[in-house]
């Protein structure tokens, strides 16, 4: 067995190490490219979101690399990426390759974890379930040690001294962390890195923009569909805060259980007064965390979505509302094969230096109701 993955942000690092030390083979899959977006449009739906798309050039880069066993999470879920793993089998059986597609369901409820176990089992070959266990702890340590180092590097990536520090090290490590192998590796090195970050010279005071990212999980967390933005928004003076990340995901998905804890009744909560019901996706996450980023004060928030992806359309038509409401402006960033970076970029910077003049306009008439 040669099994691989979405190259989904971090979370390929975690199951990667996960995997390895089961002993199965992985075939680790390429960051996403051109190329991967290039042939997932090509053998996807024409009217599928992009997410998909990648996800289904992933696959065919990892199936040409040797993978035969493609491991999915969440792909049998609420929303339209419940049909994920269905459209993808059929797409890569007319396509002439012969594999095996592992769906995993999100793990909210004791049935559907041991579901999850007997399912790893399987692909390990095994029926020692409780070192599973172990192990399976272990990869959630690691999503959220990889979620701590980004965390870093957001925070000091608009307040470094000598401008691409961050950008250098993101870049050495995202190069070593595919040559890691299992957890010991792995974690070793998400340490180390964590105390270059640590090292950089930054200046704690200097003024800098609060911007909160919210919307659809994968337009959040894979930089290669949003053109890098959480490293654009920090070069440009930007602390960004994420509504979504995988570590946030994964609590969110076990936190039934007594030692996990998420912000998500949180979050709700906030949403209630604009949607009060889950309608798939992270439609709710994306009402309710940009309303918690007006009440915190923030300067500005980016909604990330994918074309066609309902859920998220639902939450644009709500944003208005909460916009008005809160007092927090709101750039809605729409993202398919065909969006273009150029005018990403100058949509990203006019509203960036919007937020600065508004921040200044703001200090001044604070300034003359004291006088």
């Amino acid at each position: 067995m040669k099994i691989t993955f979405p190259h989904m942000g971090n979370l390929y690092i975690a199951l990667k190490a996960v995997f390895e030390d089961l002993q199965v083979e992985v075939v680790t899959p390429p960051p996403c490219s051109k190329k991967t977006l290039a042939l997932g449009t090509q053998y996807a739906p024409e009217l599928m979101c992009v997410p998909f798309k990648l996800t289904v050039g992933n696959y065919i880069e990892s199936i040409e690399k040797g993978a035969d066993t493609l491991f999915m999470w969440g792909g049998c879920d609420v929303c339209r990426i419940g049909f994920y793993n269905t459209l993808q089998k059929d797409i890569l059986k007319d396509l002439g390759y012969d594999i095996e597609m592992i769906c995993v369901e999100s793990l909210n409820t004791p049935q559907k974890i041991r579901k999850f176990f007997k399912q790893l089992c399987e692909v390990a070959n095994t029926t020692h379930s409780f070192a599973l266990i172990a192990l399976f702890i272990k990869g959630i340590q690691l999503v959220f040690r990889l979620d701590e180092l980004e965390e870093l590097m957001i925070h000091a990536r608009p307040r470094e001294i000598h401008a691409g520090s961050v950008d250098i090290l993101q870049a050495s490590f995202e190069k070593e962390i595919r040559t890691t192998h299992g957890y010991k590796e792995t974690y070793s090195l998400i340490d180390t890195y964590k105390k270059k970050i640590q090292k950089i010279e930054i200046n704690p005071t200097k003024e800098v923009l609060q911007i909160g990212i919210v919307g659809e999980i994968y337009t959040v967390v894979e930089p290669f569909i949003n053109f890098e933005l959480v490293k654009k928004l920090g070069n440009m003076g930007v602390d960004v805060h994420r509504s979504v990340t995988t570590g946030k995901f994964v609590r969110e998905q076990l936190d039934f259980l007594p030692f996990m804890h998420s912000n998500k009744k949180n979050v709700h909560r906030a949403a209630h007064p604009y949607i009060e019901m889950d309608i798939g996706g992270h439609c709710r996450h994306t009402v309710g965390d940009t309303v918690l980023f007006g009440e915190k004060g923030f300067d500005g928030v980016v909604h990330l979505l994918p074309f066609t992806c309902m859920p998220e359309i639902v939450a644009q038509s709500i944003l208005p509302t909460v916009e008005k409401d809160k007092n927090i402006p709101i750039l809605k960033l729409v993202l398919d094969e065909m969006t273009g970076e150029a005018g990403y970029v100058t949509r990203l910077e006019a509203f960036v230096d919007l937020l600065w003049k508004r921040r200044e306009y703001a200090q001044d008439e604070k300034m003359l109701s004291r006088n």
